[in-house]
């Protein structure tokens, strides 16, 4: 059994994944430091602090000013705010990403385009064609070598 998980640990797929995750996790701390830290103020800024994260539907009946206190008290909540929040940072993450994987793109798309024409075939198969063409051809029709 120890030797089957060595052969499976050292095939290469199993390391490339795992070399993705390690990579993913780190690229996850710097796209969330993008959307935190850049991006996300000048958005709230521009739509007047735009916050949704203390709006919550109240299920226990009671009244309470904030999400924290009806958490505090043990009522009941829909949290319906920290979903909306979910997705806008969802949404500019996936824009950051679009942009960043589009201009990638553009960079690779600078390697040199394929020629027009293409590549001559090599001598053998240029001198057997020339073969085929002269069987092919009656005795009477060749000119004489």
């Amino acid at each position: 059994m120890w030797q089957e998980f060595r052969a499976f640990i050292s095939r290469g797929n199993v390391i490339d994944l795992a070399v993705g995750i390690v990579i993913g996790a780190a690229f996850t701390g710097i796209v969330n430091s993008l959307v935190n830290d850049i991006l996300t103020p000048p958005i709230g800024w521009i739509m007047g602090g735009l916050d949704f994260s203390n709006h919550f539907l109240n299920l226990s009946g009671g009244t309470y000013d904030s999400l924290a206190a009806a958490q505090a008290a043990g009522a009941a909540t829909i949290n319906y705010g920290r979903f909306l929040n979910a997705i806008l940072h969802f949404l500019i993450v996936a824009g950051a990403l679009f942009l960043l994987v589009r201009k990638i793109n553009r960079f690779r798309r600078s390697e040199p385009a394929e020629p027009d024409e293409p590549p001559a075939p090599p001598r053998q198969e240029t001198l057997l064609e020339e073969i085929r063409d002269l069987l092919r051809d009656p005795p009477s029709t060749r000119p004489p070598a």
